[in-house]
């Protein structure tokens, strides 16, 4: 991993005043750790799991990616300037700068239309599984075979259910959940090999679509979001060495910044697929997804979302001829609620005001509630994959229960006369569902309940009847998506929360309408957008990028006005008891996230302060024996070289060496037998593209090198491959300052360096992980968090 807080003194030297000082710093710094905690006291052997055992984040190089736990290690957004890189950019030709430019406008269009592919073929096969499931229910019900009936609706769902755990159980734990939280924590600079890995993919499209069809309260949003960067992981890996599929255009994506960049548009992709929301896409990678943004990625991000919205126009008039089997009506079409006129007044703008309060008091008790069987379930899951798919299948039961039994307890309702359309609906979608009363009557909850997600929603904001649900339908659907939730959000299957949220929001809208309708002359379908714009308001804690989504979802700009002030009371509200949802997530996970923001107790302490000791250094020429001896000892992933004499006149920091540019040059065995610079001989030897990043974690492994006891003994010179310009600070600047500055600058590394003369030239190293709340508060505990 890349935390280089924990390290070995195997041996190399920095000068005899320098090791008594490292000496020291070790010294204090232990006597420091022994007395304030034991949570830390073996980092390099055994790490504490985050949420297993001791159900806190302790920020170890472990973490739960979907429902799998993993290594993790930081990411190098930072531009290495060593001298083959220097040489690389002086000797690049217009055409390659061409060519490259070219190529990230041609994957950003390739993202969009790979996407778009399979959001839309997500969709067709879960409107066409659902629909063929709901019409075999309907069909039996309609002649009189009841218990038949669940028998066929409980069966396929659990079915369907069962596929779903089974592949995500057995084959790419990674892909369970809703994949925004680890999407979110890639882009802050946080690296799991599962994370966006092929089997992730493949998993995450077939599961996303087993689950939503099984009749889970779940969405294919979130999904989706995942899905869009893993397709942008896969164009962006620069080919595969291992199946010859290398082309030398592509091997300027060979590093995670370009990768960064690329997935970022395909999270804005994944969005603008499952909502038909181009403009919301970006604004959703702008204010959630992405840590770093700049003017150029927003165009290309624009034009990614641009690209899906044109491909998925296309398919869907396609579709509308009938040649999609039962799709075309559902998934992927607008909730079109416009032809509501959302004229208020003050009483209405009274009423819109409890609704974002009322979201924001339930968005917040969701994911506390979110968080407790999060929690829970971990215990289930760590048991194995079985406990996994068990638990699959218990909750599939429950839905299966709650959407069959509970409409048998609702009023059946004499269909009205005025209607365009039929009623009861004979068919697998409508406003209407017969279920079990008699000719001319239909039953108002199972309308809600016995339908794809797609359609509830569609029903909840009809603006067509507005006594078409009664109050108690209203009320125990919306305990019921509520609760089922909860509950299903954390078991093996990819499952969104987008979709739950707005069911529960638009049913707690619409009831709220309904009671206030002597009061309000706002209609009740309008309601049930305002009640879901509040609950997402609440639970998720977005603004701008919520609005442009819901507004571009409903296809109705009059409402910005409410919209805005809805989502703002929900999230004032919502922020004074706990975070945003995938924030909470984040952190349950053991994701060392850095925030945007610097802790207020940080600028009590300086950045020597969380400095670990002692550090491991190489010379500018070091002796292949120690390199290999810390390599194999460590983990860490940038070592400081020090230059010294007769290289330097004084010992002095020549810059940063990473990991997996070591490896390389130790498996090249270009050594010498004395300590003697051939930066000329490398420089001819080598290429930048050489020390590329490799994709999907296949990089060169220490045990990979094939060294002999000769070679041991021999010399290699690190100045061609390290970054002579590493990012620095003082040891006197205080951790608030150098928080900021890593975050805002994407760094992996930050040396430390002394602020008097006569000292080492370096002090020690910051990574992410000395930064993370529950280290700092190790290391001092008197310290309040709060000030």
């Amino acid at each position: 991993m890349d935390e280089n807080s924990f390290s070995f003194n195997h041996g190399v030297d920095i000068e005899n005043d320098g090791g008594s000082y490292l000496e020291r710093k070790e010294s204090s710094y232990l006597e420091r750790r022994e007395s304030n905690t034991s949570m830390y006291s073996d980092r390099e052997g055994v790490v504490r799991e985050p949420l297993l055992k001791s159900r806190i984040n302790t920020t170890s190089q472990i973490a739960i990616v979907g429902a799998n736990v993993c290594p993790i290690e930081s990411l190098d957004y930072e531009i290495i300037e060593n001298e083959l890189f220097k040489q690389d950019w002086r000797s690049r030709k217009k055409v390659q700068i061409f060519q490259y430019v070219f190529l990230k406008w041609a994957l950003a269009l390739l993202i969009g239309l790979s996407t778009a592919l399979v959001g839309f073929f997500n969709n067709l096969a879960v409107e066409n599984i659902a629909g063929f499931k709901l019409l075999l229910t309907s069909n039996l019900m309609l002649a009189d075979k009841y218990y038949q009936a669940f028998a066929a609706f409980a069966g396929l769902n659990m079915i369907l259910a069962i596929c779903a755990g089974v592949l995500c159980a057995l084959i790419a734990p990674a892909a369970a959940g809703s994949g925004i939280p680890e999407v979110k924590a890639y882009l802050n600079g946080v690296d799991a090999h599962s994370i966006l890995a092929p089997s992730t993919l493949l998993v995450k499209i077939f599961g996303s679509v087993f689950g939503v069809a099984a009749g889970f309260v779940v969405g294919k949003e979130g999904p989706m979001v995942h899905t869009g960067a893993c397709i942008a992981n896969l164009l962006g890996q620069g080919g595969s060495r291992k199946y010859h599929l290398t082309w030398k255009w592509l091997r300027f994506f060979k590093n995670d910044r370009d990768r960064r960049d690329l997935i970022t548009c395909g999270a804005a992709a994944g969005v603008a697929v499952a909502f038909r929301a181009p403009v919301g896409g970006v604004l959703f990678a702008l204010e959630e997804a992405a840590s770093w943004w700049r003017s150029a990625l927003l165009w290309r991000t624009f034009f990614t979302t641009a690209v899906v919205a044109m491909v998925l126009r296309s398919l869907i008039q396609f579709c509308k001829s009938g040649k999609c089997g039962l799709f075309g009506q559902g998934g992927l079409i607008m909730f079109n609620v416009n032809s509501a006129n959302p004229s208020y007044n003050t009483a209405d703008l009274l009423a819109i005001m409890l609704i974002g309060v009322l979201g924001g008091i339930l968005g917040s008790l969701y994911n506390y509630l979110v968080d407790k069987v999060l929690r829970t379930y971990s215990i289930i899951n760590e048991r194995g994959p079985a406990f996994k798919i068990l638990l699959v299948i218990v909750v599939s039961l429950l839905t299966s229960c709650c959407a069959y039994g509970l409409p048998w307890f609702a009023a059946c309702t004499p269909c009205p006369t005025d209607l365009d359309v039929q009623c009861p609906t004979i068919g697998r979608s409508g406003n209407y569902k017969n279920f079990q009363c008699a000719e001319g009557h239909y039953n108002g909850l199972a309308s809600l309940f016995l339908n794809t997600n797609d359609d509830a929603i569609r029903n909840l904001f009809s603006s067509t009847n507005k006594n078409e649900f009664h109050i108690s339908a209203l009320f125990i659907f919306f305990a019921a998506v509520y609760f089922l939730g909860v509950i299903t959000y954390g078991i093996a299957i990819p499952s969104g929360l987008f979709i739950p949220v707005i069911l529960a929001g638009a049913s707690y809208g619409r009831l709220l309408g309904r009671l206030l309708g002597s009061f309000a002359s706002l209609d009740v379908g309008l309601f049930g957008l305002l009640g879901a714009a509040s609950f997402l308001g609440g639970t998720m804690r977005m603004t701008v990028s919520l609005c442009v989504i819901l507004l571009e979802l409903t296809n109705d700009l009059l409402m910005l006005p409410l919209m805005m002030l809805v989502l703002l009371i929900s999230k004032t509200v919502a922020d004074s008891f706990n975070k945003g949802v995938y924030d909470q997530i984040v952190k349950m996970k053991g994701l060392p996230y850095m925030e945007a923001h610097a802790e207020p107790y940080m600028r009590q302490l300086v950045a020597s302060d969380v400095c670990s000791g002692p550090l491991i250094s190489f010379s500018g020429v070091e002796k292949v024996g120690n390199i290999l001896h810390a390599l194999r000892m460590t983990r860490h992933n940038g070592f400081p070289v020090i230059d010294e004499p007769p290289f330097a006149d004084a010992p002095e920091l020549c810059g940063l060496v990473l990991r997996s540019h070591l490896l390389v040059l130790l498996n090249a065995k270009k050594f010498t037998k004395n300590r003697v610079l051939t930066r000329t001989e490398y420089l001819r030897m080598f290429h930048a593209f050489d020390f590329g990043k490799a994709g999907s974690g296949k990089g060169l492994k220490v045990e990979d090198l094939d060294i002999n006891e000769e070679e041991m003994e021999m010399y290699v010179d690190l100045h061609p491959i390290t970054n002579t310009s590493p990012y620095t600070v003082v040891e006197t600047m205080s951790l608030a300052k150098a928080a900021v500055l890593f975050r805002e600058l994407g760094l992996r590394h930050v040396c430390v360096v002394p602020k008097t003369p006569g000292r080492p030239p370096i002090v020690g190293i910051l990574t992410r992980h000395d930064f993370m709340p529950e280290h700092v508060l190790g290391l001092y505990p008197d310290i309040h968090p709060h000030k």
